[in-house]
């Protein structure tokens, strides 16, 4: 026999997304505080190098991806097993969520 799992419902799933948009603005803001010396201001200057960007953008990227693992891991330990199943999806759209957090970040 088959074992049934309980799914999570569309009430489970609003909370998740409303956990999830707070984790990404507390972690934007948080993230956009410990890279604000990194980086040139004004992006349109003559003497202005891509490296410097290149290093903020970069050390936002690790430090988001590892805000995000940590989640995953204190998450999946946490929940309920009939919540679990949203942890994974939640996590690949926070993997795309750190490149278009990259455009806010540099305006």
């Amino acid at each position: 026999m088959a074992e049934l799992r309980e799914k999570s419902g569309p009430l489970a799933l609003l909370v998740g997304f409303v956990c999830f948009v707070a984790f990404e603005t507390a972690a934007f803001q948080l993230l956009r505080f410990l890279t604000s010396g990194l980086g040139e201001a004004n992006q349109y200057q003559p003497e202005n190098t891509i490296v410097s960007n290149w290093v903020k953008t970069t050390a936002f990227i690790v430090l988001h991806l590892a805000l995000v693992i940590g989640a995953v891991l204190v998450l999946s330990n946490r929940l309920p097993r009939r919540y679990r199943g949203q942890v994974m999806g939640w996590f690949y759209l926070s993997l795309l969520m750190s490149f278009g957090l990259l455009i806010p970040l540099f305006y």
